[in-house]
């Protein structure tokens, strides 16, 4: 609609976008295009999903196939646990019509990774590496959130592997959309899942991660509008993603309760204090403005981002930050970045 009114819109068509927005579609692209992903199924009917469940075993992955807001997928780890989240997804409905088709795959053992990319049609500019934390306790531990916080470059996808990386999971992707006619623009993220056997995508997102936008942007050394707008006019190989040398973390500070229930309205304090130290930026997400106070009222309320010559300067920095900064109930992970200074 946009396009049609010659309005510049650095994103992908709605076709494209059904990479992100159905599980399936996804999936079923993935197999077409060739890129490395786990073996699965997809299903409309709930009795022919459990079957292929109980003869499959745990553990196993059940997917949502519409947007539920991150909540959509369950690593389970029996079949008891698999046969609940079928029934609440295409019995109970509980995530409306994003459950009445599912997917379910083989569960893979590994490492994460996040690998991004701008895309013009079947151009493309690589981003640094990120590594997400998505379970909301230390140690990996607990449901999964949005994303407690992230570090850009990941150990386990250092730099020498970007290009054949993005042979195996970006570039196959674009060229079959743009065979199909639906050429990709904007930002393609891949969920990487590096097993034994190398890296598998997990999920494509087509925008920017949060938290790993952050980081992500914090070392981007250019404009990045001009990027947008070279992906809009299809020029990106006419202009140069630069990026600092630096490593960037982010924590996430939330609401105490998330991912469960939370109350909104505490008043933040600690902002300026936190901006002081050098590298360091307070990006507000569940926040909102009322009569001079900055409140809370989401449950991930920000994301405190620092830039540091190593992965532990970063981390020393971000932390530095994040106790300069008060809010009633706040919760916050503090292993970010921990996995990536083992390496």
């Amino acid at each position: 609609a946009l396009a049609k009114e010659d309005i510049p819109c650095f994103g992908p068509g709605a076709y494209a976008a059904n990479l992100e927005g159905s599980k399936a579609f996804s999936k079923i692209t993935m197999r077409d295009s060739g890129v490395p992903t786990a073996p699965f199924q997809v299903f409309d009917e709930y009795e022919q999903a459990k079957k292929f469940v109980e003869e499959k075993g745990a553990p196993i992955v059940v997917k949502a196939d519409g947007l539920a807001a991150g909540k959509g997928v369950v690593v389970a780890s029996t079949v008891e646990e698999a046969l609940e989240a079928l029934d609440d997804m295409m019995v109970k409905n509980i995530f409306g019509t994003a459950g009445e088709r599912v997917v379910v795959e083989e569960a893979l053992k590994g490492e994460e990774a996040s690998f991004l990319a701008f895309c013009a049609g079947e151009d493309y500019a690589l981003l640094p590496s990120a590594q997400d934390h998505k379970a909301v306790g230390e140690g990996d531990s607990g449901p999964n959130t949005g994303g407690m916080g992230a570090y850009s470059p990941a150990p386990i996808l250092p730099r020498d592997k970007y290009a054949e990386t993005a042979e195996l999971v970006i570039k196959p992707i674009l060229k079959l959309l743009a065979e199909r006619g639906e050429p990709f623009t904007g930002i393609l993220y891949a969920g990487l899942m590096y097993t034994e056997n190398g890296p598998s995508v997990l999920e494509y997102n087509v925008r920017f991660g949060d938290p790993e936008c952050q980081p992500l942007l914090m070392r981007l050394d250019c404009d990045l509008v001009e990027i947008m707008m070279a992906c809009i006019e299809n020029r990106l190989s006419e202009v140069g993603v630069k990026l600092k040398d630096e490593t960037t973390l982010c924590v996430v500070m939330a609401a105490g309760g998330y991912p469960g229930s939370y109350e909104k309205g505490a008043e933040i304090t600690g902002f300026e204090e936190a901006e002081k130290i050098e590298g360091v930026k307070v990006f507000q997400a569940g926040t909102k403005y009322e009569e001079g106070k900055t409140l809370t009222s989401g449950g991930r309320v920000l994301g405190v981002t620092a830039l540091g010559a190593d992965l532990g300067a970063a981390q020393k920095k971000a932390y530095e930050a994040v106790e300069k900064i008060s809010f009633d109930k706040a919760y916050f992970r503090r292993d970010i970045g921990d996995k990536g200074l083992k390496k």
